[in-house]
């Protein structure tokens, strides 16, 4: 049964626009990336041991006036959805404290992931992915601001998240979450994006080892196609991923004093995820490097066998094209046209050396 070919893999998601910033001061807040589709949001969250808050607000300052309520020993964690609201963003930043090329970083969705310590908090950007239909993956950016007692996150807002259960954790006090501070809710979090590239290098695994026996049965420009799209998507993976060790090295080695040092051990083990992640990627561009090798090393064996055939057939064909036009000169005197058997004869001759010559070809194994 002949396999449903896939549609082309879109990579479309993974380029945006960084010229409409061109020539600006540093600090100028102009957003960059997809507008998500709905107006923004902010979660927060406010929890111990003991006692639990949960609320949404539509404005920063209905956030803002909460958070000035905010109850000592209580860790915070807001959630603000849609970085396309400048103004948003720019009042929860002089709340905050938060420098301006902070700000700048917030609102640009093509940040590279890094981490960056200004003291009093930490600044952390990474991609958060999230598997797709047919395969695909869906891409945004999740900066993380890391204070003392408080983790605030920022989405793009155009897919969803990774923390359902992370919340479903803090709303029924499981695990060790409600008892420990911000720094075990960032790491928390961040192992949340990370588990998420398993679930996506997952489906991008099971591609590959469609795509590879189809390669295998019924090599076609299809197949290459997906080939190119899902290396597209494996460069735009290891873009993601490579960056991100070196700030989860930063975390692990606990060279901020937010980061507490039995916290130190939770990122230890999300920055060994970091590694198998990185490996897996590395196998599946050397799998898919090797893979467009054999589909162009297909294609060429098929045209040298049909280039083969057809040689020999046009082999086979100029002895006997050569008898047809010595007879068929339009000269009076030709001894051969005199013969009674001479057609006959003719004709065997010429089954004769094409049989001769297909059993030379085979013993020969060309054909």
């Amino acid at each position: 049964m002949k396999q449903k070919t896939p549609p082309p893999r879109s990579t479309s998601h993974f380029t945006k626009k960084r010229s409409v910033k061109a020539g600006l001061p540093p600090g100028s807040l102009v957003h960059i990336g997809d507008l998500p589709p709905e107006a923004a949001s902010i979660s927060f969250m406010q929890y111990d041991a003991e006692q639990f808050e949960e609320l949404q607000f539509g404005s920063v300052e209905a956030c803002l006036d909460h958070l000035q309520q905010h109850v000592t020993g209580q860790v915070v964690w807001v959630n603000v959805e849609g970085v396309h609201n400048v103004e948003l963003i720019r009042n929860l930043g002089e709340y905050l404290g938060l420098h301006p090329l902070v700000l700048e970083d917030l609102v640009n969705t093509i940040q590279r992931p890094k981490i960056e310590d200004y003291g009093s908090y930490l600044f952390m950007v990474l991609r958060m992915l999230k598997t797709a239909e047919q395969g695909h993956f869906s891409s945004e950016q999740l900066a993380v601001i890391i204070t003392s007692r408080a983790v605030f996150t920022f989405q793009e807002a155009l897919n969803g998240d990774v923390f359902d259960a992370i919340r479903s954790r803090i709303r029924a006090a499981k695990g060790r979450i409600r008892s420990m501070g911000a720094d075990y809710l960032a790491y928390s979090l961040i192992d949340a994006v990370v588990d998420g590239y398993f679930g996506v290098l997952e489906n991008t695994g099971e591609e590959i080892l469609a795509i590879e026996d189809r390669l295998a049965l019924e090599p076609d420009r299809s197949i290459l196609q997906n080939i190119n799209g899902i290396k597209k998507e494996i460069i735009y993976l290891r873009k993601a991923v490579w960056p991100l060790r070196e700030a989860l090295s930063f975390l692990e080695r606990g060279d901020s004093e937010l980061i507490q040092e039995g916290t130190r051990l939770f990122f230890r083990d999300v920055y060994d995820h970091t590694i198998q992640v990185i490996d897996t990627v590395e196998t599946y561009r050397d799998l898919l490097s090797g893979m467009l090798d054999l589909y162009l090393s297909s294609i060429s064996n098929r045209t040298n066998e049909i280039m083969k055939f057809l040689t020999l057939v046009g082999t086979i064909f100029m002895p006997l094209t050569f008898l047809v036009g010595v007879y068929g000169m339009n000269f009076k005197h030709l001894p051969e046209l005199e013969w009674y058997y001479g057609y006959p004869i003719l004709w065997a001759f010429m089954i004769l050396l094409s049989v001769a010559m297909v059993i030379y070809f085979k013993r020969k194994r060309w054909l």
